[in-house]
């Protein structure tokens, strides 16, 4: 099977939505698998992880490849829980189309919107599966509606239930128009039922009627009101889908194998090939301005992204790459454009969940496993030495969530940082610091799951017994005014002594992160101190200066300075760094920033007040309120993360159990003045400072 057979195709969606259960399907339909694993049992091929099977949850993104119809199907199946959002992030930055899959009777949920957006920043095609058509409350029609208003999707239904709720048949192909039922999940096409005929010219003329927007040719024969060819139909629907102009909506029942089969003739017929979705495009490494293109040919210069490292106990470090271009085979030596150094390929792994499958060579537009690659992880770029480029890496979310974790022994300490390092390699969007005034290992994350699977991970996985705190919050510090700051590092204790000078700016840089400018010119300061300067500046944001708290968003240009010929060293130049942007900072009229999580409850109508009252309550701002379901409505809000520990029980609680909430971090912003000092005196007990 070559490029133009192939798919690089993810499932993505809200938690609950059915995405284990749609893939586990269309692995036993593709003969990939000879029975259905069930997510519920534990025994979901994707979810292999201990602690998916216990939770019945997708934790990690799973890579699998199977064949349908003659074609190679490469298939990511991503977790749904926002703790697990860079799982998703990673997996869109690679595929070439997903299949957003949506609950009938759930609609649009928070997280769902959260994956949309990934794939909007990634230009991803995708199509819509509409699953759990056999729950009570069902409403196909009503999901595609949501679609249009909640995500802007211009979604249009390319098929219709026959039945629902526990009546549900199988469904009609608005394109074939023929019905296709599901006997013992086999396929099996008949003619459309009598009483759905009028129901079926409405939505095919609403179809084809939305398809001679993007047509010439469709839209005459559409006008003309002649026959219009089905090849034509799904040439239209195949270029629009590529271009994201808008959303196929497909339906059916995973659990009840009701429309997984059509699901992947779509798949065939309208996700595009690596060759279709084209050229990538690179900058070069020395100048970011100049771009480099490459094309999806055998005989190109070779580049891959690699998008996820997983430690196994088998093959050592997993290294999961989608090739672009050129062709690689066992033994040959890589360049990863992103670290500088060469790294050797000892064996290619076509991976099937648990199992591997070996591999002489890969070709461009795959998704593979290298094995030997010792200094490559998320986000960086492999390519052809003679031609190196560096492809656009991942967007890495700010963990919001952190605990002290420490081991009733020095032996097991060093054991835990070991594998607290390979997991951060992992998983970018968990970082882990030892908090320089208590000597405590800090682990933060994206919220109380996260770090929950982190500990099991540890104690299963490691073999370390590890101890935790009370979850905190993990807030940012940052400045709001600007200064020019003059700093002497003096020390003469006999023998030689220490001296550097340095004069920065420092000043607010919102929303762009850390930015480090050398003005110095004349060599008041010899250019091999600077770098010191800079990494004396990073120390000190990463540690915190009014608590343990990371710096944001500071621009700090060095200006001027001294040096003494003797005394003058590379570390005395780092202290003086680290001390004057100390000093600086706490003129720059410092601020905290807290996460704010967007908030959605879905809720009936009988419990808004109260619901809207406790939001209030934690400082929170509600943004819109709109129906969701007869006689049921959903909230949109932001609230800070500190007020909403133990929050689901408080759903719960207000609505008697029959409201439900999905959250996520949305951003950043000011801690009220009020609040400031609470936090800090709070900080300062748990670091051990005396006032």
């Amino acid at each position: 099977m070559g490029i133009v057979k192939t798919r690089n195709i993810g499932i993505a969606a809200h938690i609950d939505a059915g995405k284990t259960t749609v893939t586990e399907r269309i692995l036993f339909y593709t003969g990939t698998t000879r029975k259905m694993g069930e997510v519920h049992d534990g025994a979901a091929t994707m979810d292999f992880m201990k602690q998916e099977q216990e939770r019945g949850i997708t934790i990690a993104s799973a890579a699998i490849s199977c064949a349908w119809l003659d074609h190679k199907i490469n298939i990511i199946d991503t977790p749904g829980h926002v703790d697990f959002t860079i799982e998703v992030e990673r997996s869109m930055r690679v595929l070439d189309g997903i299949v957003a899959v949506f609950c009938a009777v759930g609609g649009v949920e928070a997280q769902s919107e959260t994956v949309w957006g990934q794939a909007d920043r990634y230009k991803v095609p995708r199509f819509a599966f509409i699953n759990k058509m056999d729950r009570q409350g069902a409403d196909f029609l009503d999901v595609v509606r949501q679609l249009n208003d909640m995500l802007e999707a211009n979604a249009i239904a390319y098929q219709l239930p026959i039945g629902n709720e526990e009546n549900l048949q199988g469904l009609v192909d608005l394109v074939a128009l023929k019905a296709v039922y599901f006997p013992n999940g086999e396929v099996e096409v008949r003619e459309i039922p009598e009483d759905m005929i009028e129901e079926v010219k409405v939505h095919r003329e609403h179809l084809l009627e939305k398809l001679a927007e993007f047509d010439d040719e469709l839209a005459e024969l559409f006008l003309d009101e002649q026959e219009i060819p089905t090849e034509l139909i799904q040439k239209v629907t195949r270029e629009s889908v590529l271009k994201n102009l808008f959303t196929p909506c497909f339906c059916g029942s995973a659990y009840k194998n009701v429309g997984i089969q059509p699901l992947m003739d779509a798949v065939v017929a309208y996700m595009p090939s690596p060759l279709v979705k084209g050229t990538i495009v690179g900058v070069d490494i020395h100048d970011h301005e100049k771009q480099h293109r490459r094309h999806p040919e055998a005989d190109e210069p070779f580049s891959a992204l690699a998008f996820k490292v997983i430690h196994d106990p088998y093959v050592g470090q997993q290294t999961f790459v989608r090739t672009y271009s050129g062709t690689i085979r066992i033994g040959d030596k890589v360049y990863n454009a992103t670290t500088g150094k060469r790294e050797r390929i000892s064996r290619i792994l076509r991976i099937k969940a648990k199992d591997r499958e070996e591999m002489e060579e890969v070709g461009p537009g795959d998704i593979v496993a290298f094995i030997g690659l010792k200094n490559t992880y998320t986000g960086h770029t492999l390519c052809d030495e003679k031609e190196p480029l560096l492809l656009e890496s991942l967007n890495i979310p700010e963990p919001v969530i952190s605990v002290a974790a420490s081991t009733k022994t020095r032996k097991e300490l060093e054991k835990m940082h070991i594998a607290l390092k390979k997991m951060t390699l992992e998983d970018p969007s968990f970082t882990v610091r030892t908090d320089e005034r208590t000597n405590e290992t800090v682990i933060a994350g994206m919220g109380e799951l996260h770090l929950e699977v982190i500990v099991d991970r540890l104690k299963t996985e490691f073999g370390v017994d590890c101890v935790v705190g009370e979850p905190s919050v993990e807030y940012k510090e940052t400045i709001t005014k600007s200064i020019q700051h003059s700093h002497k590092h003096v020390k003469q204790s006999g023998g030689k002594g220490q001296y550097a000078h340095t004069v920065m700016l420092v000043e607010p840089n919102p929303d762009k992160g850390f930015e480090f400018v050398n003005a110095i010119v004349g060599g008041v300061i010899p250019r091999e101190y600077i770098p010191s300067v800079q990494k004396g500046v990073e120390e000190a944001m990463v540690n915190g200066i009014l608590a343990d708290f990371n710096v944001v968003d500071v621009k700090v240009t060095l200006l001027d300075g001294s040096f003494h010929a003797v005394d003058s060293s590379e570390m005395a130049f780092k202290l003086c760094g680290r001390q004057g942007f100390k000093e600086a900072f706490l003129k720059c009229g410092p601020q905290l920033l807290e996460p704010i999580m967007k908030v959605d409850i879905a809720t009936p109508d009988d419990y808004i007040g109260d619901l809207v009252g406790d939001l209030n309550r934690r400082r929170g701002k509600v943004h819109t309120m709109r129906r969701y379901r007869k006689g049921s409505q959903k909230i949109n809000a932001e609230v800070p993360l500190m007020e909403l520990f133990g929050y689901s029980t408080a759903v719960r609680s207000l609505s008697s159990g029959r409201a439900n909430h999905g959250m996520e971090m949305k951003n950043f912003q000011p801690l009220p003045a009020s609040l400031k000092e609470k936090v800090l005196e709070t900080a300062k007990k748990r670091l051990g400072v005396e006032d």
